[in-house]
């Protein structure tokens, strides 16, 4: 079994949530991680957890980007930081993708520059899996590409179809576009062009969509560009910590609401992991040539082990070849052979 890369180094808690969670993904899930970072750092955090798994090794980089680094001269600087290392262990095939709550924008910077962009795909998106009325919805871009163009719309639009349909398991997900109103004469410059592109495209766009509809269960894939997007994400992180707050406020006032408290509190536990971002693990960085997961930078142990699991299985379900002959099929013919020879890579990758 290939290995996940962990940059072990990444994150607000590292190595020490990052090394946890490598050894629970190693327990519970039997999956092969390989700990990127420090040797020393990371050995002695393994130790600690003694006796570990024997599917778990440790490779060694000297540089570390912080979260409050610039990326692009952090990479250009530390060519052997642990985020840059472990990207080059998936592009030699000695993992099959990356992990990571580090420094987002050098995740994505590494990604781009070590992994390579797929064929026709200019900017990569980060796919977020929010949880909706009837299951989970795809809403991309979080906040990879802030500064987007048209194309890349219509790019994340083709992207999110193909990894709605690996993740959710559903036939042509229902695309919508983030506006300020359903009808097509509504929004700005970028998302009416957007609307046009998209229009074109034999994915299941069913138009603009506002806000409020997200929730409702009836999209599979949201589009928007990465400052929305972003913003969107912290905007449901604050109000969903706000929200619990007040009910444990009001929970605790008084024996006949601690009493009411402890008969919902089965109900309330599978509402809070509903909604914990921790049993999502991280996001997918589509658009690039390997899997790449971001995580949270404040991933507790559980959160790095829910985010290993999900990078095992996107690469045993194929998604960046799946990505790859969706943009065949919509590619026109000066790109058909240069997506062909990048599909017959990537399969001879995976075997």
């Amino acid at each position: 079994m290939i290995p996940v890369a962990l940059d072990a180094m990444g994150g607000d808690h590292a190595p020490q949530a990052t090394v946890a969670g490598a050894v629970q993904a190693a327990r519970n899930l039997d999956i092969p991680v390989l700990l990127v970072g420090n040797q020393g750092q990371l050995q002695a955090e393994l130790d600690s957890h003694k006796p570990f798994p024997s599917t778990l090794d440790i490779v060694h980089a000297e540089a570390v980007i912080g979260m409050d680094e610039s990326p692009g001269s952090a990479l250009l600087r530390k060519r052997d930081a642990s985020i840059v290392v472990a990207m080059n262990l998936v592009k030699e095939g000695r993992a099959s993708g990356v992990v990571s709550a580090g420094n987002s924008g050098a995740v994505m910077g590494a990604a781009a520059m070590r992994l390579g962009m797929l064929p026709g795909v200019e900017r990569p998106a980060i796919a977020m899996l929010l949880p909706t009325r009837r299951g989970s919805v795809v809403v991309l871009d979080g906040g990879a590409t802030v500064d987007s163009r048209p194309e890349h719309l219509r790019d994340f639009a083709r992207m999110g179809s193909v990894y709605a349909e690996c993740l959710l398991h559903v036939e042509r997900p229902r695309v919508g576009l983030l506006n300020i109103g359903s009808e097509p004469s509504k929004g700005n410059a970028l998302i009416k062009q957007a609307y046009a592109l998209l229009s074109e495209l034999s994915i299941n766009f069913v138009g603009n969509v506002e806000g409020q509809e997200i929730a409702n269960g009836e999209l599979d894939v949201v589009v928007c560009d990465g400052f929305v997007g972003n913003a969107l994400l912290k905007a449901i992180e604050g109000y969903g910590e706000f929200f619990w707050g007040m009910v444990k406020q009001r929970l605790s006032g008084g024996w006949h609401n601690r009493l009411a408290g402890w008969l919902i509190r089965n109900d309330l536990r599978a509402v809070s992991q509903r909604l914990d971002y921790a049993a999502y693990g991280g996001a997918l960085l589509v658009g690039v040539r390997g899997i790449c997961v971001i995580s949270h930078g404040r991933s507790t142990p559980t959160a790095v082990e829910s985010a290993i699991r999900v990078a095992k299985e996107l690469a045993d379900q194929g998604v960046v070849t799946e990505l790859l002959s969706a943009l065949m099929q919509e590619a026109g013919d000066p790109l058909q052979a240069a997506i062909a020879e990048d599909l017959d890579l990537q399969n001879e990758s995976q075997h």
